[in-house]
């Protein structure tokens, strides 16, 4: 069959992988010519399973064709009662929230709603440094003590057992919005609304969303209730709840969830909302960021979303959540500036860590699990995320202080690091973590680090083994040189919003020539590619200086090559030019 064939003949690239098409091919061109597609988008549409009949929803997604009613969620109509109620009775609110950026994104959505439809509503960050993730007994206590009636923690909570029992007693109706892993048992709490409850069945369909995404639910379901209950009747205006999808497009991006289902709807009609610039301090913080052009789901991930995360990572936790409720551009305009210095500032730690990270892990191990003296828990999470691109493996990184560690976790396809990390702490490896299947974060007895090594690549092996075992870098097209256009670029933009779990489209290129090639920047590889056809393509391979794919194009000369990678828009330079961004490469000789 066309789709288990080898894309250029590569059976083994110069990093070791075959290519392989993603999509049948005759797959794809069913699509294309049942709705009048480009052929290219046909492949990448047929690549994600698509299937024939449901492509006009996944094209042009919508909420009326994607968003499910709220109540299907077990305690969303108890929660969305509740902060009515709140609303009406002018009670305060306080809305507790993580301080990356799902959390921040979560807290100022909820906040933004409460505030519009009346209601007293203020945030709560925990400084990362010295309270750690989620709700603490102390923050609790002091919440209650202000005068609160009711906290909403948001990106956490579900498995806050003694902070949340602590707020029972202090006489706070807790409500949690949540979506990472849940055991069984749930926290003392009003309500726990959370797809990933091991008892929602209806909600597991959603379990993919970020708590962002939980939130805007969770806004749907109080404008409900505020609507049928008569709150509007007396000339108080409805919250425009569509304008507030960029705030949710921003955090389901920036948490790596998977892109499908109702998280296509978030990002592609998010992506549209904030173009308008309507939300201010998302609005500077584009404008700070130097971004003069609508924004792309690579650009929340990539530029908007790591400043966001640096308050809570090397300053104050609680900048992006002022930023993105922000209502004054002054105040916008300072809060960004702080948050790009900040960002430059996470560069240069999360740079030292790595480093140090790399002389210690352990490479040949299932899962990568590398600790250090005063490692900087606000780049921990990053450096996980580098050494898994490195090794292709789940990786976790810990940070120890004295006797303590703190660790965050990144995974691969296939493996879920989350329902690993709760497995040890039930052992008692752990004295707190969770997360989801792709990240997890964890504190830990610094004595107690080996052992806990030892669990995850038991635990996690053969899970890791199948999903190197399967592992080929997937292609959706097979081009000349010439072949890479801004128009084809355009075309296959068409499919998006591409990332996690919607990958965005590869292309093999080939044959080419070297022309030209150099490091720039931080170990990145800079090239100048021909063909035969006469074509020259700019080509950059990013952090591979020192990899089996920069040595190739460094050392390639006169011998061809097939390469494969991303086609991008280069919008710097005046009129848009095309260039790919290099994941492999193969030798076109046959002598590889």
């Amino acid at each position: 069959m066309a789709a288990l064939s080898y894309v250029f003949g590569v059976e083994r690239s110069v990093l070791g992988q075959p290519w392989r098409w993603r999509a049948d091919l005759s797959a794809g061109a069913a699509i294309a010519q049942a709705h009048g597609l480009p052929e290219a988008v046909g492949l990448v549409l047929a690549g994600r399973g698509a299937e024939v009949e449901a492509v006009g929803r996944l094209i042009k997604p919508t909420l009326r064709d994607w968003l499910p009613d709220p109540s299907i969620f077990k305690d969303m109509d108890r929660a969305a009662e509740r902060l009515a109620d709140a609303v009406r009775r002018q009670e305060p609110i306080v809305v507790f929230g993580d301080y990356d950026v799902d959390g921040a994104t979560s807290t100022a959505l909820l906040v933004r709603l409460l505030r519009a439809v009346g209601g007293v509503a203020s945030f709560y960050i925990p400084d990362r440094m010295t309270e750690g993730y989620g709700p603490n007994v102390a923050a609790m206590t002091a919440i209650a003590q202000a005068g609160a009636k009711v906290v909403v923690t948001v990106d956490c909570g579900t498995q806050s057992f003694e902070p949340l029992a602590a707020a029972k007693a202090a006489g706070l109706d807790v409500l949690v919005v949540d979506h990472h892993k849940a055991g069984w048992a749930l926290p003392e709490a009003f309500a726990v609304v959370n797809p990933n409850r091991l008892d929602d069945d209806a909600g597991t369909e959603y379990g993919h969303l970020a708590a962002v995404g939980v939130c805007f639910l969770l806004a749907v379901a109080i404008n409900r209730v505020l609507r049928l209950s008569g709150w509007y009747a007396k000339g108080r205006p409805e919250p425009d709840l569509m304008g507030m999808l960029d705030i949710v497009a921003l955090g389901t991006v920036a948490d790596v969830v998977a892109l499908t289902g109702l998280n296509r709807v978030f990002v592609a009609q998010g992506l549209k909302v904030m173009a308008r610039r309507g939300n201010i301090g998302l609005a500077t913080l584009c404008d700070v960021s130097r971004m003069d052009r609508a924004p792309t789901s690579g650009d929340l991930g990539f530029q908007l979303g790591p400043r966001i995360n640096a308050g809570g990572r090397v300053g104050r936790s609680d900048l992006g959540t002022r930023l993105l409720i922000s209502e004054q551009p002054g105040e916008a305009r300072q809060i960004a500036e702080e948050l790009d210095r900040l960002n430059a500032e996470r560069k240069a730690l999360e740079a030292l860590t790595l480093d140090q990270a790399l002389l210690v892990a352990p490479e040949a191990d299932p899962v990568v699990v590398a600790s250090g003296d005063g490692w900087h828990a606000g780049v921990i999470g990053i450096v996980a995320s580098r050494l898994k691109e490195k090794y292709g493996r789940p990786a976790v990184v810990i940070g120890v202080d004295g006797t303590v560690g703190k660790g965050s976790g990144r995974s691969v396809p296939g493996v879920d690091l989350g329902a690993a990390v709760l497995a040890a702490k039930d052992e008692g490896l752990l004295a707190a973590g969770g997360g989801h299947a792709m990240a997890a974060g964890l504190t830990i007895e610094a004595g107690k680090v080996a052992d806990f090594r030892a669990f995850l690549c038991e635990r996690l092996g053969e899970d890791v083994a199948a999903s190197m075992d399967g592992r080929a870098l997937k292609l959706d097209a097979a081009l000349a040189p010439g072949g890479v256009t801004p128009e084809l670029g355009e075309q296959l933009d068409q499919a998006g919003p591409y990332g996690t779990g919607w990958p965005n489209p590869k292309v093999a290129v080939g044959p080419v020539n070297v022309v030209k090639c150099d490091i720039v920047g931080q170990d990145h590889v800079r090239v100048i590619l021909s063909g035969k056809d006469g074509a020259r393509i700019k080509a950059m391979a990013f952090r591979h200086g020192n990899t089996e794919l920069g040595l190739a194009l460094a050392g390639a000369g006169r011998r061809p090559l097939y390469v494969a990678g991303r086609i991008c828009i280069d919008h710097w330079t005046g009129a848009p030019r095309a260039e790919l961004h290099l994941d492999d490469a193969a030798w076109a000789d046959g002598l590889g």
